[in-house]
């Protein structure tokens, strides 16, 4: 069997697990290692400890896997086609969530396609092979770029010509010698809407993101408190934020995933801002079992939340904020009072 005959049923099997796209980059060294480094030297990348270790590894898949010869890249759509719910209600707000967290972890949903793919792989001969999702030593959007998924955005988001901003990437190394895809033109133009949209302007210059500013960084990866300078701009956000990706133009072609179900949770979107400030570990626990944001746990959750009923909050959130005010976890009992002084100044 020719390679390109393997590279054939791979990409068959890719779309049958319903992966949107799947192209082949070439175990090489990332095209932006520099600009990596000098990212990490400045320290944009906050209190993301884990990015500073081995850096070698991130950008060259040959330290990750030894012997591997490609890199199979897959893009999984997660654009659920509906509208996010009315954020304000007469019985009060509603936070926002960013797209990606509105249903299943994603982790989950693509590992167990990952593991199938690794299946094909070796009925091909392959004699290693590993996958990742976000979370692997790899410059997953650099690779994408390499295989013509799509190109790197002026936000530094992954875009793509048919899906837009609303996909997920994933990569399995092997030692299979494939050909590999052209890379893919950048289509950004002049177009600047990504930087102009960023509510903190995290988007210090096109391609460079300043995540102490994030935020995505700031809601999700920060553990301890949100800095007063940026609570303001974080609005009613309480996990994430798309604006940055929701805002680009080629986000006009894009579909209803074929797994939109799995990526939503009405039940979540429809609790009211101070609903959640009655949620204790297990309930908590319970509510975002499977979810992403399970993974910060309820202080942080919480203190995101507080944050945003300063910003939107009325007074008829003041007894849950007064509760979570007297909150064992001081994460939660200062952004609380934060809020709280917030509504009161709006009276």
């Amino acid at each position: 069997m020719t390679a390109a005959q393997q590279k054939a049923i791979i990409h068959k099997a890719a779309i049958e697990l319903g992966f949107a796209e799947c192209r082949i980059a070439r175990c090489e060294p990332a095209a932006n290692k520099e600009a990596f480094r000098q990212w990490l030297a400045d320290g944009c990348h906050g209190e993301m400890d884990w990015m500073e270790r081995t850096p070698e590894r991130r950008e060259n898949p040959q330290l990750v896997m030894s012997g591997a010869k490609s890199m199979i890249v897959l893009a999984l759509n997660y654009w659920q086609g509906d509208a996010p719910p009315q954020r304000e209600t007469p019985a009060g707000a509603r936070g926002i969530i960013a797209r990606y967290a509105w249903g299943d972890d994603y982790h989950q949903i693509i590992e167990d396609r990952l593991a199938d793919i690794c299946l094909v792989l070796e009925d091909l001969g392959g004699t290693q092979q590993r996958g990742y999702v976000d979370y692997g030593p790899i410059l997953e959007r650099d690779f994408a770029s390499a295989s013509g998924i799509g190109w790197n955005g002026k936000s530094t988001v992954q875009i793509h010509r048919k899906l837009g901003t609303w996909f997920f990437l994933a990569e399995v190394l092997t030692t299979l010698d494939l050909p590999a895809d052209s890379p893919s033109n950048d289509h950004c133009g002049k177009c600047t809407r990504c930087i102009d949209a960023c509510p903190t302007r995290a988007i210090t210059a096109p391609r460079h993101v300043d995540a102490r500013r994030c935020i995505s960084y700031l809601t999700i990866e920060n553990p301890g408190p949100i800095p007063e300078a940026f609570r303001k701009t974080i609005g009613g956000r309480i996990f994430g934020c798309d604006d940055c990706l929701a805002i680009c133009p080629w986000n006009r072609f894009a579909q209803t995933a074929r797994d939109a179900a799995r990526f939503s949770r009405p039940q979540v979107q429809r609790m009211l801002l101070r609903d959640f400030l009655t949620l204790t570990d297990d309930s908590f626990r319970t509510l975002f079992r499977h979810s992403p944001i399970k993974r910060i746990k309820r202080p942080r959750f919480l203190r995101n939340v507080c944050v945003a009923l300063g910003n939107v909050g009325t007074a008829a959130d003041l007894p849950a904020l007064a509760q979570a005010a007297r909150d064992n976890d001081p994460l939660i009992s200062e952004h609380a009072q934060w809020a709280v002084d917030q509504i009161v100044k709006r009276q």
